[in-house]
């Protein structure tokens, strides 16, 4: 029998590859779970918007849960989800997707224990590693784009790059983990072997926020087209 854990979820590269990774080992994703704050509309992690979540929810087949919470009460309100996805779905574990920050870690750890479940780092590795994780991605056959930088350290041209083959060797001529591990960059994985439907995003614009900058998607809508083609179309720079 298959054993049945929940997945921390952001949208991005890192919680896709714990998902494939996941599955392959002989685990059950029974749910995604991602944060979000009251009345916002969008992810904590990310700043993703929450319909965009639901629609990779839907094309993984896989339910999502939000967690509605504040920066005050965050890890209070993940311990009681964890808790209640315990008893509805029957899971074992939590699963997250960070590489190698041991203070990220040491939270999970902290929410699985007092939610009475395990806690499991799928992609665990060294600082030293983040260039063949990402290798990795780019050859998995996943789609993914960049939705927001860290303007101290990335600039807008950055927004918008599918993780191909040159996105891994221009970011290894930058200063920061080729992963973005610290938040220096975020994706949005729109397709791949675990999709059934693709997600087209159409529209693209960049907004500033207060200190990064967002590649937001006017127009998002799952298809039923060959992988492989671009998912994307029409990106427009708000003046």
């Amino acid at each position: 029998m298959k054993k049945r854990v929940a997945l921390s979820w952001s949208g991005g590269k890192d919680c896709c590859m714990a998902l494939d990774t996941l599955i392959q080992k002989g685990y059950e994703v029974a749910c995604l779970v991602t944060t979000d704050p009251k009345e916002l509309g969008r992810t904590f992690g990310h700043g993703e918007r929450t319909d965009m979540i639901r629609l990779q929810g839907e094309a993984l087949s896989i339910p999502v849960h939000f967690i509605e919470c504040s920066y005050e009460t965050y890890t209070e309100q993940f311990v009681k989800a964890v808790q209640i996805l315990k008893n509805q779905y029957k899971i074992t574990g939590i699963a997250y997707g960070d590489l190698y920050l041991d203070e990220h870690r040491d939270w999970g750890e902290n929410v699985a224990n007092a939610a009475g479940v395990d806690a499991l780092y799928p992609l665990w590795s060294k600082k030293e590693d983040a260039v063949s994780l990402l290798e990795s991605f780019v050859q998995s056959s996943y789609k993914a784009i960049v939705v927001r930088v860290r303007e101290d350290v990335l600039d807008e041209t950055w927004l918008g790059r599918l993780l191909d083959d040159s996105f891994l060797q221009d970011i290894q001529m930058t200063n920061i983990c080729p992963m973005g591990e610290s938040g220096e960059y975020h994706t949005y994985v729109f397709d791949g072997p675990l999709f059934s439907k693709r997600i087209q995003l159409e529209y693209g614009e960049f907004i500033q926020l207060e200190t990064t900058k967002k590649l937001e998607f006017r127009s998002y809508h799952l298809v039923d087209v060959p992988s492989g083609k671009c998912g994307f179309t029409t990106l427009r720079k708000l003046q």
